[in-house]
């Protein structure tokens, strides 16, 4: 398989099912920041952490490929002629969601309550869980403006806001694990 087409030498790209736009696309933008949101993930996989975190992050990065071929099928060309799904994958649904959620949960219920927003920081992997939670949300901004201009699946923009928190309870889950400080926020005028 050749790696260049040279098909987007002129600053065009091909969604799924052929249809040619600018690489400034809302949906090139949006599936564009899954797959660095992806790539983070696989920095915070790399790192020296629990197995079931690590096995958790992998379930999550197969799905972001999900979701960001679903983001790259433009409403239109889901379905072929012969009435058959283009993507014939399992899509990103209630219950990829149901299981962050279940996640996030489990995690929590092993932390101290949070009294204070946290500042980010504290070790590097912790770090890049929160660079990893703020390329999530851009993401999901991202998507909501597309989905403003074309219809998008709903399940995606629940999909990436619970991601965004798993992230943010996995910060909070590694911090304890390696024995890393919390620092609360604390506004100006109350110091």
């Amino acid at each position: 398989m050749k790696i260049y087409t040279k098909t987007g030498d002129k600053g065009t790209t091909a969604l799924f099912g052929g249809t040619r736009v600018p690489k400034h696309h809302l949906r090139i933008e949006s599936y564009g920041t899954v797959d660095e949101l992806n790539s983070y993930i696989g920095l915070i996989r790399d790192q020296n952490i629990d197995e079931k975190s690590i096995e958790s992050l992998i379930r999550i990065q197969n799905e972001l490929f999900t979701l960001g071929a679903m983001l790259a099928t433009p409403p239109e060309k889901e379905v072929l002629k012969s009435g058959k799904q283009r993507l014939n994958i399992p899509k990103i649904n209630h219950q990829s969601v149901t299981l962050l959620e279940e996640e996030i949960d489990h995690m929590n219920q092993e932390l101290p309550p949070m009294t204070n927003f946290i500042l980010p920081g504290g070790h590097q992997v912790v770090s890049f869980c929160h660079l990893a939670r703020c390329v999530c949300r851009r993401a999901e901004r991202i998507s909501t403006a597309l989905n403003e201009n074309e219809a998008i699946n709903a399940d995606i923009l629940t999909y990436l806001n619970r991601l965004s928190d798993y992230l943010f309870v996995l910060a909070r889950k590694l911090s304890k694990d390696l024995s890393a400080k919390e620092i609360p926020w604390i506004p100006e005028k109350e110091k």
